[in-house]
């Protein structure tokens, strides 16, 4: 396999590929500024030599098999079809379809692996599609590769697998392996926990605190009562929180420590009591910081956390997590919530992928630590950025509140250029890395991120005071003077 530490996917003729060279691999090389445009606007010339994406953006070619061949067999000519991992997750897709337009649709059990089909309308195909996206209820690549060819997938026990991701988490964690439960993305275990506190707090909205990834305050607009979405919670911010739970009921607040791309943290310690005057439970999710950085738990009734990201390190596996506090005055009523309603959806060769590349994640996350920080400190001192964002400088004092100690800063940083609209894009198009979606790699990897997961929003997220031009970077193991020279030399490229 490419080393995509000293050989990175960055040129324009590697459009397209899959970053690692995997057939699971949950990121593509989106090489030039002109490739991720003409990716959002669906331009054949980008799309069509694209040989994979990111799982719930990007249908991957098995799972776009399975469906044909299911449609083909099952499906009628005024019907569209997409598959999901159960029958539950099938009928919550039905029932957001009904929801959305008053339709309903068809589900078919495959019989293979728990695998159900909806079968829906053209005309609401793209609701199918939103939901499938939103809730991260998907199939993998593996799941769906072992439905087309059986024989080359043989069933296996995946307990072993399961039981040491579970006891790594907890470990890592400070808490007990069976508080973690294990999901088949990241977002289906955010989603879960929103259906849980409609269901045990009360159909409430949400509280979303501070600007976040963008599905996790999709899903919960989308999937429920709404959000009352607080962007940027400064002083006066926090004023008009204090003022909106004091008047209305809410059913969970939901926070990242820190967020993703603006890496502000939340201050947890002020947030947590006022929240539990109110009766909210507080969610936060730790992708961007890990475990091995913050401890969560010393206010969050629940953590989730993307396993595909920086636990996995790779980027060819897609799993997710939920760990619950046992302190937390809500832990008997979400735990048997769960009891009743969860699933175990992780395939168990995707467990097994999993199982094996975390075995050195404390390591990794303590090295891309080390790495991150020294191109924070040369990026924050160069003439020609305007700005760094990384929780080092970005509201520091309530991250550090949570900083285990000897900890750092995590991986991931956001920087903008001086003249943006000028220098943006001649600068990725010349920086020597691999370049594509996703975060948490062992190799670094960048992207145009509000161009990528915001174009058809840019002027809402500018009037929110997030440029356009923002370039996100997660830093991976590279040596820190290699990384820095070839940044130096994309930035030598606008002169």
């Amino acid at each position: 396999m490419r080393d995509l530490l000293t050989d990175p996917l960055w040129r324009p003729e590697h459009l397209g590929q899959p970053i690692p060279a995997s057939d699971h691999a949950v990121s593509v090389c989106l090489p030039t500024w002109c490739h991720v445009v003409g990716y959002e606007e669906q331009d054949p010339d980008v799309t069509e030599v694209m040989q994979c994406g990111y799982p719930r953006f990007f249908y991957h070619p098995h799972v776009i098999e399975l469906c044909r061949q299911t449609h083909e067999q099952f499906g009628h000519d005024h019907e569209d079809c997409l598959v999901f991992p159960s029958m539950s997750a099938a009928r919550r897709c039905l029932q957001y379809i009904h929801r959305c337009h008053g339709k309903s649709a068809r589900i078919l059990p495959l019989n293979r692996h728990g695998v159900h089909a909806v079968f829906v309308g053209p005309e609401h195909m793209e609701t199918a599609r939103n939901y499938w996206r939103f809730t991260g209820d998907i199939v993998s690549s593996r799941l769906a590769a072992a439905i087309l060819d059986p024989a080359s997938h043989v069933a296996s026990d995946d307990s072993s697998a399961k039981r040491i991701i579970r006891e790594r988490i907890a470990e890592c964690s400070g808490r007990a392996a069976n508080d973690v439960y294990l999901f088949q993305s990241g977002m289906a275990s955010i989603s879960m926990i929103h259906r849980m506190v409609l269901a045990t707090i009360g159909d409430y909205p949400t509280l979303q605190l501070e600007f976040p990834y963008v599905d996790l305050l999709k899903v919960q607009q989308a999937m429920g009562p709404g959000a009352e979405f607080f962007p940027k919670l400064d002083s006066e911010q926090f004023q008009k929180l204090e003022c909106v739970i004091r008047d209305r009921r809410f059913a969970a607040a939901f926070c990242e420590q820190p967020s993703n791309p603006m890496l502000r943290s939340v201050d947890l310690e002020k947030i947590a009591p006022l929240l539990r005057t109110r009766d909210i439970p507080l969610i936060v999710d730790d992708t961007i910081s890990t475990s091995i950085n913050v401890d969560a738990y010393q206010h969050a009734d629940m953590v989730t956390t993307s396993l595909t990201k920086y636990f996995s390190g790779v980027g060819d596996v897609i799993a997710g997590s939920v760990v619950l506090n046992n302190a937390s005055p809500y832990y008997s009523r979400f735990r048997e919530y769960l009891a009743r309603n969860y699933e175990d959806l992780l395939w168990h060769e995707d467990a097994k992928i999993l199982e094996m590349e975390a075995r050195d994640y404390p390591e990794r996350v303590r090295k891309v630590n080390r790495v991150a920080m020294s191109l924070f400190e040369w990026l924050h001192a160069h003439p020609l950025v305007e700005k760094v964002w990384y929780p080092r400088c970005e509201t520091s004092q309530w991250y550090e509140k949570s900083m285990k100690p000897g900890a750092g800063y995590g991986g991931l940083m956001s920087f903008l250029l001086k003249d943006p609209e000028k220098n943006s894009a001649p600068f990725y198009d010349s920086l020597r890395i691999c370049k594509g979606p996703s975060l948490g790699t062992n190799y670094t990897l960048a992207c145009p991120f509000m161009i990528l997961a915001h174009y058809d929003e840019l002027d809402w997220t500018e009037s929110l005071g997030i440029s356009r031009y923002l370039l996100r970077l997660s830093i991976g193991l590279e040596e820190p003077e290699d990384l820095i020279d070839r940044f130096d030399q994309a930035f030598h490229a606008l002169s």
